[in-house]
């Protein structure tokens, strides 16, 4: 029998859950299918358990370096894996099991575990029930990608999602991809004490930040004595012994890393493959992403894609704006658009980098006549009273406008500082609005009125 709704959500991702929430509350009947763990990618396998890594890897990092501090260890710092991995299970299992209960409690709201799969622009089956709607919203978020590399197939490798399983420290960890979640995992596993190798295709590690920015990150890791390889244009990889091998150059030279367990972080592919989107006559682009106007409404009536799934953007923060973006204009009759988005990200290693707006190298080829302010962290002194003053703080500006164009903050709580410059960019302010405010001492945050008022030509 076939039971209908007035919406369906496919996927629990950051995005569906909300949205499922707030038209049930608008009185609408909802459902919302799920078919593995709740809470999508941010929960179970990425942002939470991956930071709550990363928090460890710091504890682990200033307990080491607690002399500094005038704070005295009797004995070697000891990372008990077991734990870390025990602690990282406990807040991502509770963060995922407090979706399903919140779910699974809202009036007007059906929750379906299982595979939910088109069979035409109207139904979804879901095992033995098939759903009817006139609206759905495809939510099915991304998984991690496995290039087509010579001799994968002979080897044993991990991904982001299987490296939360991992309850032991490798001997000498490989990672082939030098973009964020490589590195986070590069950085996170060296304070544990393994030693890390990092391989990147191109001639620089994280390809889309200006080269100063990633020059800087890979000295950070270098210095906390990670490996970097870079141009490494022609991997292979092969049984070394009871370890891995991997060939980085073409033509049989001998430039190789040798590690004991091989990550692969390489991006993300869509998971749209296996949801009868052709039935529903739903299109995707040449990599799988489902294909959206400015409003996330695919080329079907009725059919939203949201999240990752639909290649306008790959983090949770915004997967959740897209939520918001397709539920004001269906239910407050807004008109938001994903254009209006100014792109803003992190890369948590430490110290962080923050980063808003264009990057200098898009200035440039814009033609935009702008100006750039610099700050060193070691002239920051919330940095230096910590120690920890490596990095520096950027922000452009147009100079006929005024308008701020980017910035980015690689230091100390850099992720957090430049959410100062991220809201005087959405309210369309000057420059010198942020540059005329008055900021709180000893902060950083307190350092981007100063570096605002040393604008040079960029």
């Amino acid at each position: 029998m076939t039971k209908r709704f007035d919406a369906i959500v496919i996927g629990t991702g950051q995005a569906g859950p909300s949205l499922a929430a707030r038209f049930a509350a608008a009185g609408r009947k909802v459902a919302i299918i799920e078919r593995k763990r709740f809470g999508g990618t941010c929960v179970n396998n990425g942002c939470i358990p991956t930071k709550t890594l990363v928090a460890c890897a710091y504890a682990a990092h200033l307990a080491g370096r607690g002399a500094d501090f005038g704070v005295v260890v009797d004995a070697p710092v000891k990372v008990d894996m077991k734990r870390v991995k025990a602690r990282k299970d406990d807040v991502a299992v509770r963060a995922s099991k407090n979706v399903e209960k919140w779910l699974k409690g809202i009036p007007n709201l059906a929750v379906f575990e299982g595979h939910g799969r088109f069979e035409s622009p109207n139904t979804v089956r879901v095992g033995d029930d098939l759903l009817e709607a006139g609206q759905f919203f495809i939510n099915v978020g991304a998984r991690a990608s496995v290039p087509p590399m010579p001799g994968l197939d002979q080897v044993a490798y991990l991904t982001n999602s299987t490296m939360m399983d991992v309850d032991f420290l490798p001997e000498h960890l490989l990672i082939v991809g030098g973009s964020y979640i490589g590195l986070e995992f590069a950085q996170m596993y060296r304070r544990f004490g393994a030693k890390v190798t990092v391989v990147e295709k191109t001639p620089q590690i994280i390809g889309r930040e200006d080269p100063e920015v990633s020059s800087t990150i890979a000295d950070i890791l270098r210095g906390g004595g990670v490996t970097i390889e870079t141009g490494a244009e022609c991997m292979r990889v092969a049984r070394r012994g009871d370890g891995i091998a991997i060939g980085l150059d073409c033509g049989g030279t001998m430039r190789e890393a040798v590690g004991s367990h091989l990550l692969l972080a390489v991006g993300r592919v869509p998971n749209t493959g296996d949801l009868g989107l052709e039935r529903a006559g739903v299109a995707t682009d040449a990599r799988g992403y489902i294909t959206v106007d400015d409003e996330c409404r695919t080329g079907v009536p009725g059919i939203w894609a949201i999240g990752d799934c639909n290649g306008r953007g790959a983090f949770t923060h915004t997967s959740y704006n897209d939520y918001e973006i397709v539920a004001d204009n269906l239910l407050n009759g807004d008109k938001r658009k994903i254009s209006d988005r100014i792109q803003a990200y992190a890369l948590f290693v430490d110290p962080p980098l923050g980063r808003v707006g264009m990057t200098d190298t898009e200035i440039r080829k814009s033609g935009r006549r702008a100006l750039m302010g610099k700050r060193m962290m070691t002239r920051v002194g919330r940095a230096s009273e910590k120690y920890e003053t490596e990095g520096f703080m950027k922000i452009t500006v147009d100079a006929d406008t005024k308008e701020i164009l980017g910035a980015a903050i690689l230091g100390l709580n850099g992720d957090e500082a430049v959410h100062c410059i991220l809201t005087a960019m959405y309210a369309k302010a000057p420059y010198t609005t942020l540059q005329r405010s008055v900021h709180i001492h000893p902060t950083v945050a307190e350092l981007i009125p100063t570096i605002l008022g040393e604008l040079q030509p960029l």
